[in-house]
């Protein structure tokens, strides 16, 4: 017999009425009544099914009882429909197997385990309602972003995640070494005895090598893991995490700003259309306010402020917050918030930043103090999305790697597509796993990837 699906059940039950179908999945809870037992089952999806099990139908009756919770069964029975129950249906087994029994120090057997202990067993946290709507709506956030960009034209490129080259110049790299540091010791490294000659990295972005190839194409996206070094015990970040990274040709900082806004929308919508029972439990156990920010973000027109404006309204404020404000300031997250959570109750979109606190590659504004940059904030999270319009003046975009220290060899590629047919274009940087934050209510980036990986703890 072909095994059906649970949730093709819970989709279709009043179709499957009287009906005998073949359902595996692993005990969720076992609760026996001498005569009479249920098995709650459930085989990945979010919403699992009831199976009745009477001992005069089933010769394995005692066996099935003493197993306990994470146990694997397959289950063959009648559907029947309970319209005035919890559960619109039930399975009236006929037959169960035991196909693989659990142990007894199966960590998972209790509920209401703290996140914590959930953290240092990352294996087993998709078992629990919480975290299966959780990865559930990963999973549908990441189809969604292939499908928009799918939609638009956009060709999907995998770039390298090894990298000779420091994209952000902030320096929170991971080296990539073949060398035997151990047997070496203090002495001084020979890099040319390493397995690529040089210096290696772990990428902190895709978009010093997308860019080139975005000058055959005229619009990439890549979408892949990336790495940050620096040493943060922050709940917002990590240190592998995945970035979606756009590029467009023949584009100004208005248009980046507009696919971003479309973009998000349309993820947003996706999975509210997808995963409406993760989304009512997430909010009913995790954050109350979740659908109707979600309601907010896809409903809103988006603000749009530039840096020069936000510190102007958030000078008049400023004993407010923990860190000072002033112009020329990197904004800090409790900034961010106050202006689309109190000031503007909406997503904001903040402009033009001051060259000196961003990265090399973005345009020099025409006021010589400013560049063409825009960052998205979300009500409830923060920075969510950093962009740019790039620097594609040649003689512009070396003096600024000059004044940074920056080794144009290592950007060869990225310099020569200035060189060869260059253009206005522009980009950006959606951090997957802020966003997952922001569509979960999750409040730790710990919490929404599978095996995270931070400042001190390489989860297993």
């Amino acid at each position: 017999m072909k095994k059906t699906d649970i949730l093709t059940l819970n989709k279709n039950y009043s179709s499957f009425e009287g009906k005998t179908v073949l359902v595996c999945g692993w005990a969720r809870t076992i609760r026996d009544s001498k005569n009479i037992a249920f098995l709650e089952l459930n085989d990945g999806s979010f919403k699992g099914c009831q199976v009745v099990l009477e001992k005069q139908k089933l010769e394995n009756y005692d066996e099935i009882i003493k197993q306990i919770t994470g146990t694997a069964f397959e289950v063959v029975g009648k559907v029947v429909l309970t319209p005035n129950s919890k559960q619109p249906f039930e399975i009236n087994a006929e037959s169960v197997v035991i196909a693989g029994p659990c142990e007894a120090d199966y960590p998972m057997q209790k509920k209401g385990h703290s996140l914590e202990f959930l953290r240092e067993n990352c294996a087993f946290r998709p078992r629990t309602n919480t975290f299966n709507a959780v990865f559930r709506i990963r999973s549908e956030a990441s189809f969604a972003i292939h499908k928009f960009f799918n939609e638009k034209g956009f060709v999907y490129v995998q770039t390298p995640i090894i990298t000779a080259s420091d994209c952000e110049g902030a320096g929170s790299m991971f080296q990539v070494t073949t060398l035997d540091l151990e047997k070496l010791g203090k002495e001084k490294l020979d890099y040319k005895k390493d397995y690529f000659e040089k210096k290696a990295y772990l990428t902190v972005s895709g978009q010093i090598d997308e860019q080139p190839i975005t000058h055959s194409f005229g619009k990439t996206y890549t979408f892949g893991p990336t790495f940050r070094a620096e040493r943060s015990f922050t709940t917002r970040h990590a240190a592998e995490f995945w970035m979606m990274e756009p590029e467009m040709c023949f584009a100004e900082l208005d248009d980046v700003i507009e696919n971003i806004e479309a973009m998000l929308k349309s993820v947003i919508s996706h999975v509210m259309e997808k995963c409406g029972d993760e989304l009512e439990f997430l909010n009913k156990f995790i954050d109350n306010s979740l659908i109707s920010r979600l309601k907010n973000v896809v409903e809103s027109e988006f603000i749009r402020l530039s840096y020069t404006e936000a510190i102007e309204i958030l000078e008049k404020v400023k004993d407010k917050f923990q860190y000072p404000v002033y112009w020329g300031v990197d904004l800090q997250s409790e900034h961010e918030r106050y202006l689309c959570e109190e000031v503007f109750k909406k997503p904001v979109f903040l402009t033009d930043y001051p060259k000196d606190i961003k990265a090399f590659y973005m345009r020099q504004n025409g006021d010589g103090k400013t560049v063409a940059a825009v960052d998205l904030f979300l009500p409830g999270i923060g920075e969510v999305v950093g962009g740019s319009q790039r620097e594609e003046r040649l003689e512009k975009l070396l003096k600024r790697m000059e004044e940074l220290g920056l080794n144009k060899e290592d950007y060869r590629p990225y310099i020569n597509c200035r060189r060869y047919g260059t253009n206005k274009h522009g980009g950006y940087g959606l951090g997957f796993e802020r966003l997952l934050m922001y569509l979960t209510g999750m409040s730790n980036i710990r919490d929404v990837s599978l095996y995270p990986r931070t400042t001190g703890n390489l989860y297993e």
